[in-house]
């Protein structure tokens, strides 16, 4: 099973979706209690994922069949310490916000059902997928069941958000679609063949303004996906618009995949445009974090309040990613998981009291701790995690974050600048997140809210495995931190060779190597440096 576990991660939702068409119309019960479990063994076999040797950064379970041979497109498949994490995050929350939400939809059940296994199964082929073309095409089908989500079981103004959602990702999907034919064609030309796969691709370096136009056009999908400031508009209406199992999946996952993104393809493929727009990147993943923690404080609408903080906090990861540092890498890729889990409950909880209220507006709550002492206190455990409370999952992920930032030599000075303006953020969180405790369950209580009843046995249930990763993740971060860290060493050694070779080849004219050609950059007296950056690129030191 192991030869072709990741096939079986992808595909099995989809089938089951395919089960769902066949079972009777009105058999709801049967409906939900098949997707349920469904979710349970699809999470029970990314488990299997573990078995791997993360030691390494070489790629584990990997698959690879020719598909169209003609083109050199493949069905090629694998995973690292960069995709892990995301990979166990998006079965776990998958299947607890489908178990969340199933027992409150009354219409379109089976719809709903084959909607978010279908989400579940291209979102996993988008984060395993090593082929370029394979990758585009999971990416863009993500597209078609979350509008659909939103479209038909989302708000008042559902389909507003639904189609300004596809079009904000679908535009922007398309410039990267012609970078990907781009670098196809530029292989064929240079190796006698077409590729799309990322090992192979990786073994080009192009001319510095090629890198900069194709970085462009790879930065816009991954920006509108995570989503960066001032791609983001689209994510407030969508959260709002969306159900809760939709908002959850939008900010637990799919926000990831434009962090991701910027992982596994954008930088390691034009390092040297990354190298020359760091300090623009860095500024506006800064300018997320302060911009959307006051966006946040000024909210009315909870829902939306919890939508902005996810603008904030993914502009953190996106800091410790482009910093550079292995700290900062690795910090990144947890505070994916930590934003993943207290994020994506604290909608589940948004969703609660609002199935219960009928209202999102905070004026509307107070005093719910009296009547809802178990809401109200798993609320306030998630907001600590989510502004970075020390033993919770949130703290060391930001710490790691800020200190890679301060300590890196590839932004230099602007380094300590951004961390202290992240730190600025960091704090922002607090006051936008106490602001909303205080509003919903403490200060009087009204006559509306004296009837309001607790969380049920199946909710706490639900909330349950997240309250036991916050603490675990909090309290012994380096069963979590480990996996990731022989993918940070490797993709720092690549930026590095990369960044010299590239130095090296355009002094000497040449645009790009033989093909199969090492890019181990050679000093002056002819040793290789990787991992020893010459004087004019010790940017990644750490």
């Amino acid at each position: 099973m192991t030869h072709y576990l990741l096939s079986i991660l992808i595909w099995f939702p989809l089938v089951a979706a395919l089960v769902i068409t066949v079972i009777p119309a009105r058999a709801d019960k049967a409906t939900r209690a098949f997707t349920v479990i469904v979710m349970l063994l699809e999470w029970m076999v990314s488990l299997s994922l573990w078995t791997g040797d993360y030691s390494t950064a070489d790629f584990q379970f990997v698959e690879r069949k020719p598909l169209v041979e003609m083109l050199g497109i493949s069905y090629s498949l694998g995973v690292d310490g960069i995709s892990l994490w995301l990979v166990l995050l998006t079965t776990t929350l998958s299947g607890l916000a489908v178990a969340a939400s199933l027992p409150t939809v009354v219409t379109g059940i089976k719809e709903y059902a084959i909607a978010f296994l279908f989400l579940e199964s291209v979102t996993l082929g988008a984060l395993l997928a090593l082929d370029l073309v394979l990758f585009y095409l999971f990416w863009e089908l993500i597209l078609v069941p979350m509008s659909l989500i939103i479209g038909i079981w989302g708000g008042r103004r559902r389909v507003y958000a639904s189609i300004k959602y596809y079009l904000f990702n679908l535009t922007c999907g398309l410039a990267m679609l012609l970078a990907i034919i781009y670098l196809g064609v530029h292989y064929h030309v240079h190796a006698g063949r077409y590729s799309f796969e990322l090992t192979n691709l990786s073994e080009l370096i192009l001319p510095l303004n090629a890198q900069l136009w194709l970085f462009g056009a790879f930065f816009l999908a991954f920006a509108v996906k995570a989503p960066l400031v001032p791609l983001h508009t689209w994510l407030p209406d969508a959260h709002v618009e969306a159900p809760t199992a939709g908002s959850v999946m939008l900010a637990a996952i799919l926000l990831k995949l434009g962090c991701y993104g910027f992982l596994r393809f954008a930088i390691p493929l034009f390092p040297s445009a990354f190298h020359q727009l760091a300090p623009v990147l860095v500024g506006l993943a800064v300018v997320g974090i302060i911009y959307g923690a006051y966006c946040a404080w000024a909210q009315k609408d909870l829902k939306k309040l919890v939508a902005y903080s996810s603008v904030s906090q993914i502009g953190c990861v996106m800091l410790g990613i482009f910093a550079l540092t292995s700290q900062g890498f690795s910090g990144g890729i947890l505070q994916m998981i930590n934003h993943g889990i207290s994020t994506g409950a604290l909608f589940l909880l948004v969703g609660m009291l609002v199935d219960r209220r009928d209202t999102r507006e905070l004026s509307e709550f107070g005093g719910l701790a009296k009547v809802m002492p178990n809401a109200a206190a798993l609320f306030v455990v998630f907001a600590l995690s989510s502004m970075g409370l020390p033993a919770t999952n949130g703290f060391i992920g930001e710490f790691m974050i800020l200190s890679g930032t301060f300590v890196s030599d590839h932004l230099g000075r602007l380094g300590p600048i951004a961390c202290l303006f992240a730190a600025t953020g960091v704090i922002l969180g607090a006051v936008y997140l106490f602001h909303a405790i205080l509003k919903v369950f403490f200060g009087p209580i009204s006559e509306k809210n004296r009837s309001v009843p607790d969380l049920t046995r199946r909710e706490k249930l639900v909330l349950a495995p997240m309250v036991l990763l916050v603490f675990w993740i909090g309290l012994l971060p380096n069963g979590f931190i480990k996996p990731t860290e022989a993918a940070a060493r490797a993709f720092l050694q690549n930026y590095l060779t990369k960044l010299d070779a590239g130095s090296r080849m355009a002094n000497e004219g040449h645009l790009v190597p033989e093909p199969g050609a090492k890019l181990t950059a050679v000093g002056k007296r002819g040793e290789p440096t990787v991992g020893v950056p010459s004087q004019a690129h010790r940017e990644v030191r750490r």
